[in-house]
């Protein structure tokens, strides 16, 4: 495992990288006061709402709501994950990435891996004008495919070779081959590749990196279809098939139909639908899911219609539940019988499909219908048969709202029967009472004196010097002194800093929500006479609290006769400052 990635270094890394010329590469920005405004590429919008600050080097949309750092920025919107961000940001910054004492992984060798695909890719390209790829281009032809569609997949061809792609390399690269999955070593020692004379589908990362090969035969052999093994840069849990095509896209708004095979991609992509793409022989997983629901709101799972693909669906409805969000869809597509995907749009055309995806189960839909399968509803006990197998499948689900809302679609189904959503809430959650966890959820989201002191010091860090020591107030009892102290302490230590060091040195942490909440909503702040006053006046209220707390304190004390001498003078001289 690689050495974690220094703070300082990401703090310094934030610091050299301008986020307005990094968004303005891929934004149409333009100067607005002292900040930068824009369409959201997060979501479709006819006027800018989508605002960029140079001085916090941090972005908000006030449509979605999309906000954070430069990482933050390429992470949404390039579909990166944390490391390969940072990766990108220190190419632009021209700086090497120091990694913390641990556990190195040899990252020289990874980085040829890559090299050596991309090769090998290239060169199954290449032999599709071989003649002895004649076989190969009739079968992707007979399949519907074009020239246009088999090079924007990168579609090639392993010839009939047991040592083809071995003897095109040195013998001092033969062991990077295997660790690539390209050559296979058997127990005596020989060395051949592991594809031959199979149609190559190349699998690459998000950042259009071959990764991995899938193979297809053309007759009757077996496999039918041959995916590389697991390696250093290849885990099949995370990839997906087409991913980086739909990236490369304009269809990105659309929903995402989640396949089962390669060729259903590549049909699809025939037929002008870009929004496919394929598991690599795999179940869903949650890191598929994560993916899916980071590109897209909405995803459709399209199965075949047996019991084979009856079976995936609900594995892939199981994962989707403990990995919903708000404003997050996923919906269930069960083809007719005896089709996929390619055999369907062949068949019945671009519009039968596009009208099938649009009658698509809603996962809610579909897990009520799965779970009262058998059940009559107008009787009360199946309604409460119903209400018990759906309690696991909705506790599994972390959004609050999304949960509720499949307490109150349960209680539809049953409120003749069972009663409100209220009961039912009570019934699946253990007495929870849902008026008083609404009524905090009311009070959370006001604007009390702590949460703007926090969001002014988050905006505007140079506020920390009105602070004289934010230590004294370790003692005060009000929510979120803690972090208002943690806040202040990390900015005297680093002056320089802004918004979005913040933002990063508090990503994984339990602050990491509620921080870029407030950030978002002074994303417009600047640092004026009124703002200085009115966070002075908010320090003062504090004291003044600290000062009443401790007089209490020592009041009972008092009156219990157990009071110190060093306590009474301090309870005096209070007194005399109230």
């Amino acid at each position: 495992m690689a050495g974690r990635i220094p703070q300082v270094f990401i703090d310094d890394l934030i610091s050299r990288v301008d986020i307005v010329e990094l968004i303005s590469q891929r934004v149409k920005l333009k100067k607005t006061g002292s900040n930068y405004s824009g369409l959201c590429p997060f979501h479709s919008e006819k006027t800018p709402s989508f605002s960029v600050s140079p001085n916090k080097q941090f972005y908000h949309c006030f449509g979605c709501g999309a906000s954070g750092s430069a990482i933050s920025f390429l992470m949404q919107h390039d579909n990166l994950e944390f490391v390969e961000a940072i990766e990108e940001l220190a190419r632009i910054a021209g700086v090497e990435i120091p990694r913390e004492a641990g556990t190195f992984q040899k990252e020289r060798p990874n980085k040829d891996l890559y090299q050596i695909m991309f090769e090998v890719a290239d060169t199954y390209y290449r032999n599709l004008k071989l003649d002895v790829a004649a076989d190969a281009v009739a079968y992707l032809k007979n399949r519907g495919l074009n020239g246009e569609t088999v090079k924007h997949f990168n579609i090639g061809f392993a010839t009939d070779s047991w040592s083809a792609v071995k003897d095109s390399y040195s013998n001092s690269v033969t062991e990077q081959l295997i660790d690539c999955g390209l050559v296979i070593k058997n127990e005596t020692g020989r060395c051949y590749d592991r594809f031959r004379n199979r149609i190559m589908f190349p699998i690459r990362d998000r950042r259009g990196r071959t990764i991995a090969f899938g193979g297809r035969v053309m007759g009757d052999d077996t496999p039918k279809y041959l995916n590389s093994p697991e390696t250093s840069i290849f885990h099949k849990g995370k990839e997906l098939y087409g991913l980086y095509e739909l990236l490369q896209s304009s269809n990105k708004n659309m929903p995402i139909l989640v396949v089962e095979g390669y060729m259903d991609v590549v049909a699809l992509a025939q037929f002008g639908i870009n929004n496919a793409v394929a598991t690599l022989g795999t179940a869903v997983t949650p890191d598929h899911i994560k993916t899916l629901f980071r590109v897209s709101d909405d995803i459709i799972f399209c199965f075949d219609g047996d019991s084979a693909g009856q079976k995936a669906a609900w594995k892939a409805l199981e994962i989707s539940l403990a990995n919903y969000h708000a404003g997050k869809q996923a919906r269930f597509l069960f083809l007719p019988e005896k089709h996929d995907p390619d055999s369907l749009i062949r068949e019945h055309g671009k519009e039968e499909l596009i009208r099938q995806m649009e009658q698509a189960l809603p996962l809610s839909d579909y897990l009520y219908e799965h779970l009262s399968e058998n059940l009559n509803l107008n009787v009360i006990d199946d309604c409460s048969r119903l209400i018990e197998n759906a309690t696991p499948y909705i506790k599994s689900v972390s959004d609050k709202g999304y949960r509720q809302a499949l307490i109150e679609k349960l209680a539809e189904i049953t409120r003749h029967k069972i009663g409100s959503s209220e009961k039912l809430s009570r019934i699946i959650l253990g007495n929870e009472n849902i008026q008083k966890a609404s009524k905090l959820k009311i009070q959370a989201g006001q604007r009390s004196p702590m949460r703007t002191a926090i969001s002014y010091l988050i905006s505007q860090p140079s506020l920390h010097t009105l602070i004289d020591n934010a230590g004294k107030f370790t003692e005060l009892d009000i929510a979120g002194i803690d972090l208002l102290i943690a806040l202040t302490t990390f900015i005297k230590e680093n002056p320089n800093c802004n918004t979005a060091m913040i933002i990063e040195n508090w990503r994984d942490s339990e602050y990491a929500a509620p921080i870029n909440k407030l950030a978002a909503q002074n994303n417009l702040l600047n640092c004026d006479e009124t703002i200085e006053s009115e966070f002075t006046g908010i320090i003062g209220y504090f004291e003044k609290q600290l000062r009443e707390q401790k007089l209490a304190h020592y009041e009972k004390k008092l009156k219990e006769n157990n009071i110190t001498a060093n306590e009474l003078a301090e309870f005096n001289a209070l007194l005399s400052n109230r």
